[in-house]
């Protein structure tokens, strides 16, 4: 017998195949309608004849058949199932369980955006640009986005092997990971590298964000803050919102910080700066890299075209596209890109990312040696050591030059 929800699904998508025919006012309605019914006679044949039984109700069929046609999509697009979309809700909140790892497809490939600071990905080495090709001895090159997502994650305690393949050197390495509770700090590591330039980084947006940076922008300040290098290597994103409240302490009132375009009219939106305290006198230098994605290009694009900072580092990951979220029956839930993200000079960020200004590109092992030289540094509560970081040292030499052009200018 057909459930609640396949009832419900099943009418929602011939009625919806209905309303696109006539919302299109093409002469595809013929076309539209004996598709809907090869899928219906595909289904039946499932039921009357699979070997078995017992996974042909209509549910399993119809959910089956919504995740085949959002997969096929793009690897952001989803049907969540009450489960997926709770877990997409609490990794939003700054507390989720799992190993740490940001991933997503790239040319088909299973590929890590970012491992997260301070988690055991991080700890077992995962780099931004690893592709993962194996889970748990399973091949990730048949699974979608959602179901190594789902895979890699786990009880806290677990564990789980990951086979990754290394680009760079061509290595592939077996690493096994036991899982934990993540909790996100997102900004953190503040300091003051001399007497006027200060650090701090940004790991995620989420709810805190802004308020935490506000707070420790107060305190860098009293502290003698002249310039800010703002960190934003291995960020993966997060909350929209968040990143346009970061963005915010930098910039005017009223000044876009991203846009978006889509095929409807009402996808096409501006979010501007709100009304926060802001640091405008300050001279910026963002850091990115491959693993800067979503948020934090949304944040260095905008800080960049409004002339406000410099962007130093490698090109970033290129993860620019709105998923609306939309709830179904049951606490089902589809998730759909529906637009793409522009700069305010209109810079397209999906699958180009953004060009740093100043380009400094670190390898494996130079990356390894600047997170552990940080680790080290925040455990012994002593300066970070720039020169072992090309990238933070070429950001202090910049800002101590804007420094010194400002004290210039107001002296003549």
């Amino acid at each position: 017998m057909m459930t609640l929800l396949g009832v419900g699904l099943l009418i929602n998508f011939i009625v919806g195949a209905a309303v696109y025919s006539r919302e299109t006012n093409k002469d595809n309605d013929e076309e539209a309608l004996r598709r809907l019914s090869t899928m219906m006679r595909v289904m039946m044949l499932i039921r009357q004849n699979y070997v078995e039984p017992d996974e042909t109700d209509y549910e399993t069929l119809i959910n089956h058949a919504l995740r085949g046609m959002l997969s096929e999509l793009d690897p952001y697009s989803a049907f969540l199932e009450p489960r997926e979309y709770q877990d997409m809700i609490e990794s939003t909140e700054g507390k989720f369980g799992g190993v740490g790892l940001i991933v997503s497809m790239r040319d088909g490939v299973l590929t890590v955006v970012s491992p997260i600071d301070d988690t055991p990905a991080e700890e077992a080495g995962i780099q931004a640009g690893d592709q993962i090709t194996q889970i748990d001895q399973e091949k990730s090159d048949g699974m979608t986005l959602r179901e190594a997502v789902s895979r890699i994650k786990g009880d806290p305690g677990t564990k789980v092997e990951l086979e990754i393949f290394r680009p760079e050197t061509e290595e592939t390495i077996i690493v096994e990971i036991e899982r934990a509770i993540i909790e996100v700090s997102s900004v953190k590591d503040e300091r003051m590298l001399d007497d006027s330039i200060a650090y701090l980084r940004i790991t995620q947006f989420d709810e805190t964000t802004s308020d935490n940076l506000e707070e420790i922008l107060e305190q860098l300040s009293e502290q003698g803050m002249q310039a800010l290098v703002i960190d934003l290597r291995n960020n993966p994103g997060g909350l929209l919102t968040a990143a346009v409240r970061a963005a915010s302490h930098f910039l005017e009132p009223g000044q876009l910080v991203v846009s978006t375009e889509g095929r409807r009219p009402a996808q096409a939106r501006e979010h501007k700066t709100v009304r926060l305290r802001r640091h405008l006198d300050i001279p910026l230098a963002v850091l990115i890299n491959r693993g800067s994605a979503s948020g934090s290009e949304i944040m260095a694009g905008a800080l960049s075209d409004h002339g406000r900072a410099v962007l130093i580092g490698d090109t970033s990951f290129g993860k620019g596209s709105v998923q609306s979220v939309i709830n179904l029956p049951d606490n089902h839930a589809l998730r759909l890109t529906t637009a793409h993200y522009y700069t305010p000079e209109n810079r397209l960020i999906h699958e180009q990312g953004i060009e740093p200004d100043i380009k400094i590109e670190l390898s494996s092992s130079q990356l390894r040696e600047v997170r552990d030289k940080r680790r080290q540094a925040e455990e012994e509560q002593r300066e970070l050591e720039v020169e072992a970081d090309p990238q933070l040292a070429k950001a202090l030499e910049t800002l101590q030059e804007k420094i010194k052009e400002k004290q210039t200018a107001a002296a003549e």
